[in-house]
């Protein structure tokens, strides 16, 4: 049995290349489009059984009788998990097939989601909860690879950031969904219904997913859009990368890599520091009420649903596939506006909504920016690899950014909580103006000879 779920795994062989390129044309059009809501979709539930866990806190404490320390014990469980799981299983998925990792991943998410419905010890819960976050690690490296199979380097960056408002998406749409059913069912049916979804979700993926063009008979996207290939980290052949070589030759010896997930540890702790604390935050020092804070802090989202958008387009069409730039004028602007978001008085509620939304604005642009940078900057079939370690240093920034954090705030109070933001934000900037002139794809050139891949910076 676990000889066919391996078999199920691999790779799809590829298929003889289709000649007429008017049937090229077609097909590509048709698979691309086909590929990208499928994999929107997929994510947005994704984020169904990973969110639905923060709108049942308050019953967790009442019903369970939990502190605030056992609900931080069972969010950190799921960070660490996430974490370690991105990097492990963008390992894997380079060398397995995105549309059965990706579904059956969302499928064992929304079991963990039921089971952890069915529990009451906080032993049972951690444990459901950790496999939960592991299982979530599925999710993102394969929309990685299929994204960097599928649309070009001139492109990809406006593709990118599109999907990567899927989460903001299920996040918006999981808050409503998770509230009213705890609110009139209790908090267990607000677990198991986003888990039902997620195995309902998981099939639509199977049947709608492929794995790469090659897989249908399609010639590679370079060779389609007509691309140079002579400076893009391709390694086309039917032959796989090694796991060592992926490791070490693209990823461990690669300095892009470990300057950009450097600084998304700090990316990572700004978003969670904002969005998890946020509310306290503003209840605390500047005395709104609970659910004024909370539609406050709502604005983090939208603002970073639009900042993803530009962030893509914006790589994409003012710096020619230059994701470092863009990444570090956002930065500048995070910076600014977090200071000015600190110094401000309460009353000006409606401006410090506007400054929140330009916080998420300034955050999520260089989120999505910088997991894709990771990505271009190795070969195609090491990007789910590459993505998942930089999304694994990125969720030790959020593991800081909670028990640390708070622990720091309990001695020192909010003044440092914001003082380490805005430090945060600048230490993004002077990680990453050493290498704005770089073209992940143009300063790294990987060559072939001999089946062997050269690094050359």
């Amino acid at each position: 049995m676990l000889g066919t779920s391996l078999n199920i795994l691999r790779p799809a062989p590829h298929l003889p290349e289709i000649k007429d390129p008017e049937e090229v044309k077609t097909q590509y059009q048709y698979w691309r489009i086909r590929t990208f809501y499928s994999m929107y979709i997929g994510y947005v539930f994704y984020y169904f059984t990973r969110k639905s866990f923060t709108f049942i806190t308050p019953f967790l404490c009442t019903d369970l009788n939990f502190s605030k320390t056992d609900i931080g014990i069972l969010a950190s469980i799921l960070s660490i998990a996430y974490g370690v799981s991105k990097f492990t299983s963008g390992i894997l998925c380079d060398r397995s097939n995105p549309r059965y990792f990706m579904a059956i991943g969302l499928m064992l998410t929304g079991v963990c989601n039921i089971l952890f419905g069915f529990s009451s010890s906080l032993i049972a819960l951690a444990l459901m909860w950790g496999l939960n976050g592991w299982f979530q690690g599925w999710g993102w490296p394969p929309c990685a690879k299929l994204m960097t199979h599928w649309f070009s380097r001139t492109e990809r960056g406006t593709w990118w950031s599109a999907c990567t408002t899927s989460h903001t998406i299920g996040g918006f749409l999981i808050a409503y969904l998770a509230a009213y059913c705890a609110q009139q069912y209790g908090w267990r049916v607000a677990m198991f219904v986003p888990g039902i979804l997620c195995i309902g979700v998981g099939f639509f993926l199977l049947n709608r997913l492929r794995d790469v063009p090659e897989s249908l008979g399609l010639p590679a996207i370079e060779k389609f859009k007509g691309e140079s290939t002579e400076k893009l980290p391709i390694y086309s052949d039917v032959k796989m990368l090694s796991v060592r070589r992926i490791l070490f030759d693209q990823v461990f010896k690669n300095k892009y890599v470990w300057i950009l997930s450097s600084s998304y540890f700090f990316v990572y702790f700004i978003r969670n520091a904002v969005n998890d604390w946020g509310p306290l935050y503003l209840v605390e020092t500047k005395g709104y009420t609970p659910l004024v804070a909370a539609g406050c802090i709502s604005w983090f989202e939208v603002g970073g649903f639009f900042g993803m958008l530009l962030a893509g387009w914006g790589s994409d069409h003012w710096f020619k596939g230059r994701r470092v730039p863009f990444t570090v004028l956002s930065a500048i602007g995070l910076s600014v506006s977090l200071f000015v978001f600190w110094s401000l008085i309460p009353e000006y509620f409606i401006l410090q909504a506007s400054l929140v939304g330009l916080i998420g604005f300034f955050v999520f642009g260089p989120q999505m920016l910088i997991g894709l940078a990771a990505a271009e900057c190795v070969d195609k079939n090491a990007a789910s690899t590459a993505n998942g370690f930089a999304g694994c240093i990125a969720n030790i920034g959020a593991a800081v950014a909670g028990y640390p954090l708070m622990k720091m705030t309990d001695l020192l109070g909010w003044q440092a909580f914001m003082m380490s933001l805005v430090c945060c934000a600048i230490a993004i900037i002077i990680i990453l103006v050493p290498i704005w002139s770089v073209r992940a794809t143009g300063k790294l050139v990987i060559k072939r000879k001999e089946n062997e891949l050269l690094l050359q910076s």
